[in-house]
């Protein structure tokens, strides 16, 4: 059994009336973010507080997992389009 994706993947759950509804994922680690953005990981821990995106850190020392929320990067990004 593969691992599932979080993030080009989303999953099916049943809400309470039984019809299938997608979930797309709350958050994005940063080779998630850095692979959307076409960018390097050492970038977005070196950019991400500048763009005004707060990463979440789970866990302690150098193993510790950075996740950031997937809207404040699309908000960021829409921020971004050349008018």
């Amino acid at each position: 059994m593969e691992p599932q994706s979080h993030f080009d993947e989303t999953r099916t759950d049943m809400n309470s009336w039984g019809r299938h509804r997608s979930v797309e994922p709350v958050l994005m680690d940063t080779a998630q973010v850095a692979a959307m953005l076409n960018m390097s990981t050492s970038w977005v821990y070196r950019e991400a507080s500048k763009l005004g995106v707060k990463g979440y850190k789970l866990g302690r020392g150098r193993n510790a997992k950075v996740l950031y929320k997937r809207s404040e990067i699309f908000k960021w990004l829409e921020q971004q389009k050349i008018h």
